[in-house]
């Protein structure tokens, strides 16, 4: 039987008081919400944290979606599912509800929250490339107050991200840079003015998989014409810096196929995916292309550009 090894827990009160445990114990300090990622590592004894400190209780400080003029707020204890079902976020971000459909199962959406999913950083995790399509800011606090990052201050790689020991992600913030997915519909992208629109697209061994290989874009368009683009990767250990100069080559053209197809070949280069259980590092490379494409197609679908593409 694979069990944890010894730990003592504390159920935080509040947020102050999860900061002044986490200080306390240090190093040595977990901090737990879902545990659906955390737990399962404990009992193979690739995390051995010898305190943890439960956040759960901290629903009136941390679990909510705040809709604001420029920017949409998300506490870090809100869960998969609230994220999945909501028609407001769906309609401003709509690549957070293609992502929330295809990760884990119910059992899991019901428990595991985005802040959990952001700070383990596992390089298959799907709310990762959300976020960092989208732009966002991680709000962190500690004991020395509150700073803010952006996500690729944030998220330093594989299973690390910038939190100190005794900090704790507090809040997501997404910039609301157009319309939401209500006004995408037109008769046209020269009906659009300063829209924007996403999507997100994965390719899964299993319903609730891990990715094989998943992408995330984003588009914002005026006059026909991409104003602006994000492209995101998750599971082939893409480069950030080239994925900017897939965003560079969207920018300023009219949605087309043959441009979505050049982007494609554009993010399969800027990836290193290595062969495993799940398939050849050819095959990754393929479906990163391929998923590109499709998510690209999708957002501009989603702004009412059909007929372009």
């Amino acid at each position: 039987m694979q069990v944890p090894g010894p730990f003592d827990y504390e159920r935080a009160t509040g947020v102050e008081h999860a900061i002044e445990l986490l200080d306390r114990h240090g190093e040595d300090a977990r901090v737990v919400a879902g545990g659906h990622s955390l737990l399962p590592m404990m009992k193979l004894r690739l995390a051995n944290p010898e305190f943890l400190v439960d956040i759960n209780d901290l629903g009136d400080e941390l679990d909510f979606v705040a809709v604001e003029p420029s920017t949409v707020r998300i506490g870090a204890l809100v869960r998969h599912r609230r994220l999945l079902e909501s028609d407001e976020l769906a309609d401003l971000f709509p690549i957070f509800r293609d992502a929330e459909k295809v990760i884990a199962d119910p059992v899991v959406r019901n428990r595991g929250t985005i802040g959990g999913s952001l700070c383990q950083a596992d390089p298959a995790e799907d709310l990762s490339t959300v976020c960092s399509v989208l732009d966002a800011t991680c709000v962190v606090r500690g004991p020395a107050g509150t700073r803010e990052l952006t996500f690729a201050e944030f998220h330093l790689g594989p299973y690390e991200t910038a939190l100190a020991p005794n900090e704790l992600l507090v809040e997501v913030r997404l910039p609301r840079r157009g319309a939401g997915a209500s006004a995408y519909k037109s008769t046209g992208a020269s009906a659009c003015k300063s829209t924007g629109a996403s999507a997100y697209e994965k390719v899964e061994r299993r319903a609730g998989d891990w990715a094989v290989a998943a992408a995330g874009a984003a588009l914002w368009m005026s006059d026909g014409h991409i104003t602006d683009a994000r492209v995101g990767l998750t599971a082939v250990r893409a480069d950030d810096a080239a994925l900017v100069r897939v965003s560079e080559l969207l920018r300023g053209s009219a949605p087309s196929e043959e441009l979505f197809r050049e982007a494609g070949a554009a993010a399969a280069s800027a990836c290193d995916p290595e062969t495993d259980q799940r398939g050849t590092a050819a095959y990754k490379r393929h479906l990163a292309s391929e998923l590109t494409v499709r998510a690209l197609r999708r957002s501009a679908e989603r702004l009412g550009v059909t007929e372009r593409v």
